[in-house]
C-alpha cells in the first residue's frame, strides 16, 4: 500500500490548506456572501432622496389627462350650446323626436361639462401633491388610476382609450414598490 497517492481515502493525512475548513482564530473567512450594505434607520432602506422616474412619469401622465379634460370640457359646453342654439331653430321645433333628444342632451351635456371640470381638478390637486404628499396621495391617486380607467372603457370607449392607458400607468406605477417608498418617505 502506497501513501503517494492524494486521492487515496486510506492514505497519510495530508496537512490542510488554507481556506478550507474552519477558519483559524484571528483570520476572516475568504469565502461566502459579501457583507451588506449599511442601512438606515431602524433597519429600514434609506430613503429616497428625488422622486423616482416612474412616480415622476405618472405625475406627468396626470397633467396629460388635465389638458384632455379641458379639451373634453370645452367639447361637451360648445355642444351643449349648439344643442341649446338648434332646440330654438324654428325648422326643429315641430320635430317632437329632436326636441325631446335636445332637452335630454342639453342637461347630459352640461352635466358631463361639469363632471369634467371637476375630475381635472381633482387631477390637478393629486399632480401638485406628488411633491410632498403622504400615503395617502398615493391610495387617492390609485384609486384615482382605476376609476378613471373604468370610466375610459365604459362610457367613452373610442375617446376614453387614451385615458384608460394611462390611468393604468399611472396607477402601476404610483402602486409600485418605488412609488411606495417614495410617498412613504420619512419628512424632516
Amino acid at each position: 500500500m502506497s501513501f503517494g497517492d492524494p486521492n487515496n481515502p486510506y492514505g497519510a493525512p495530508q496537512a490542510q490548506q488554507p481556506g478550507y475548513g474552519y477558519p483559524q482564530q484571528g483570520q476572516q473567512p475568504g469565502y461566502g456572501y459579501p457583507q451588506a450594505p449599511p442601512v438606515g434607520a431602524y433597519g429600514m432602506p434609506p430613503a429616497p432622496e428625488t422622486m423616482p422616474g416612474t412616480v415622476s412619469a405618472a405625475r406627468v401622465m396626470m397633467w396629460v389627462i388635465v389638458a384632455l379634460q379641458v379639451v373634453g370640457a370645452g367639447l361637451f359646453a360648445f355642444g351643449a350650446i349648439g344643442v341649446n342654439a338648434a332646440k330654438n331653430d324654428n325648422e326643429l321645433k315641430d320635430d317632437a323626436g329632436f326636441q325631446q333628444l335636445a332637452d335630454y342632451s342639453s342637461g347630459l351635456l352640461w352635466g358631463l361639462t361639469l363632471f369634467a371640470v371637476a375630475w381635472a381638478v381633482l387631477t390637478i390637486v393629486l399632480a401638485l401633491k406628488f411633491g410632498n404628499g403622504g400615503n395617502g396621495v398615493r391610495i387617492t391617486t390609485l384609486i384615482y388610476g382605476i376609476i378613471t380607467a373604468i370610466l375610459g372603457i365604459y362610457p367613452f370607449i373610442l375617446v376614453g382609450l387614451v385615458h384608460t392607458v394611462l390611468a393604468i400607468l399611472i396607477a402601476c406605477f404610483v402602486g409600485g414598490s418605488k412609488g411606495s417608498a417614495w410617498f412613504n418617505r420619512p419628512r424632516y
